[in-house]
């Protein structure tokens, strides 16, 4: 049974970049959302400068990866790219990389916002965890290069019809002057509230698509 270290990344990482490009783009694709994989390059580059964090098994094979990314002249943090091997998920990695990856901003921006935006109720509660909480859009950074980050993305004509306002994915905020006060994490009453939420939200933002779709 395979025991798993998570590392933060040098350049002696970088020769796992094509898989994890790779693992990014295939989980997406059975996703049907997400954002498709990164330019090989991108990722070398994250790996070099020690902004990721990768999970390998005892025997170096490739498990979980995570990176770093800046918006507004880093005033705004994102861990991107969370990702796990379909063979090692349900064991806890995500949480594990996550954590990591998020102490990691901590110290290396300890005064800039963390962000992020998911479907995914599980990253939710991954986040909630580690003291985000759901916010609008308009919280978040709003420096283009981020939004269009999301072209790539299978419900980018929602956010677009939306005006960048709403999409499918919820947005999450960590803000290291308003850390959450006891009892305000979200908790497993509170994440079937909002599994229902998302449900009526595809519901509303996916009607016209469905209409158009069977004409």
């Amino acid at each position: 049974m395979s025991e798993f270290n998570i590392y933060i990344t040098d350049k002696s990482f970088i020769k796992y970049a094509e898989e994890i490009c790779l693992m990014i783009e295939e989980s997406a694709v059975q996703r049907k959302t997400g954002i498709a994989k990164r330019p090989v390059e991108y990722i070398r580059r994250k790996i070099e400068e020690g902004k990721a964090v990768i999970c390998l098994t005892s025997e170096k094979q490739l498990a979980g990866f995570c990176y770093i990314e800046t918006w507004s002249n880093a005033d705004y943090v994102a861990n991107s790219g969370l990702i796990v091997h379909p063979d090692y998920r349900h064991k806890g990695l995500a949480k594990k990389i996550k954590g990591k990856a998020f102490d990691l901003s901590r110290k290396l921006y300890p005064d800039a916002k963390l962000f992020g935006l998911t479907t995914n109720l599980a990253v939710m509660r991954i986040n909630s965890e580690l003291g985000y909480r759901p916010v609008t859009f308009s919280e978040l950074t709003q420096d283009d290069q981020f939004w269009k980050g999301c072209s790539s993305c299978a419900n980018y004509d929602i956010l677009n019809r939306m005006n960048h306002v709403h999409c499918l994915c919820t947005g999450m905020l960590y803000d290291p002057q308003k850390k959450p006060k006891n009892g305000k994490k979200l908790n497993v009453k509170g994440l079937k509230i909002y599994e229902r939420w998302l449900r009526f939200k595809q519901y509303v933002l996916l009607k016209p698509f469905n209409k158009s779709s069977r004409k």
